[in-house]
């Protein structure tokens, strides 16, 4: 490893406070590039980084290795370890529109969760809960009693650190307090297993596929859409996701395109004559 890649990585640590994962991506991303060259990555020009870069044929993979690579030559650029600031161009992907379930595709999964347990309870609660709050799943599980204050989920543990508040829906709570009032046990933590312990990821995953078909992610996708094509200014629905950027936001918009389109198809008269 370089001096000026070991120099980034403690200012990614320090200054930048970022997290060992994240460090790891970045560490992780520029030895392979520096690998695959053959040389320290601060004597790369811009032909030879294209060269390099050219191995990784998935757009998204490459753009990750070229954003790690901005960020590394910015860093030597501000700390004069280079006279001229090296910034690669990402690749353009076409725009994907998130998957999503609708509103009745929900309610009639809802519908066959046997109630009469307190898995079954538990089950239901988590599937309303992500719907009506639009949680990653990481913060769900991380979701303790405290941090449902009256009618508004107060997330402490979210990606990046950055403290959110979000309205619930009283169904959505009351599905919580039932479930919490049948469960045998009284832990940290809000979801639990048949144990007694926290709910895993892989869990949460087995239960929206068993009823919805999906992972706990798409119903994160089915808040966002539900409220875009409802009208919802899309800064208040980044605010809402705990979104860094609106850029991140912008995706859903697609879907508010489409929908207007589909309502013009079926209600305007010029969309099914010809003249």
């Amino acid at each position: 490893m370089s001096n000026e890649l070991e120099a980034f990585l403690e200012y990614l640590h320090i200054s930048k406070a970022l997290s060992a994962k994240s460090i790891q991506a970045y560490e992780t991303d520029l030895l392979q590039i520096e690998a695959l060259s053959k040389k320290a990555l601060i004597e790369l020009d811009t032909q030879a980084l294209f060269s390099t870069l050219s191995s990784y044929k998935n757009k998204r993979t490459l753009n990750r290795k070229l954003s790690s690579v901005n960020s590394f030559f910015d860093f030597c650029y501000k700390k004069e370890f280079i006279v001229e600031n090296t910034k690669l161009h990402l690749a353009k992907i076409p725009k994907k529109l998130p998957k999503f379930l609708s509103f009745e595709q929900i309610q009639n999964a809802l519908a066959l969760i046997d109630r009469t347990t307190w898995i079954g309870l538990r089950d239901y609660a988590l599937i309303l809960f992500l719907y009506a709050t639009g949680a990653r799943i990481s913060e769900c599980l991380a979701l303790q009693s405290e941090d449902i204050e009256e009618e508004w989920l107060h997330i402490r543990h979210a990606k990046g650190e950055k403290e959110r508040l979000i309205p619930v829906a009283s169904v959505a709570l009351d599905a919580l307090t039932h479930y919490l009032r049948e469960a045998p046990f009284e832990k940290e933590f809000v979801w639990m297993n048949y144990k007694g312990t926290p709910l895993s990821r892989i869990s949460a995953y087995k239960i929206t596929q068993k009823y919805l078909g999906v992972s706990p992610h798409i119903l994160r996708h089915s808040y966002a859409t539900a409220l875009i094509v409802g009208g919802a200014d899309l800064r208040v629905v980044q605010e809402l996701l705990g979104h860094a950027s609106l850029i991140t936001t912008q995706i859903y918009t697609h879907i508010q395109k489409q929908d207007l389109k589909d309502t013009v198809d079926v209600y305007h008269p010029m969309a099914k004559e010809s003249f």
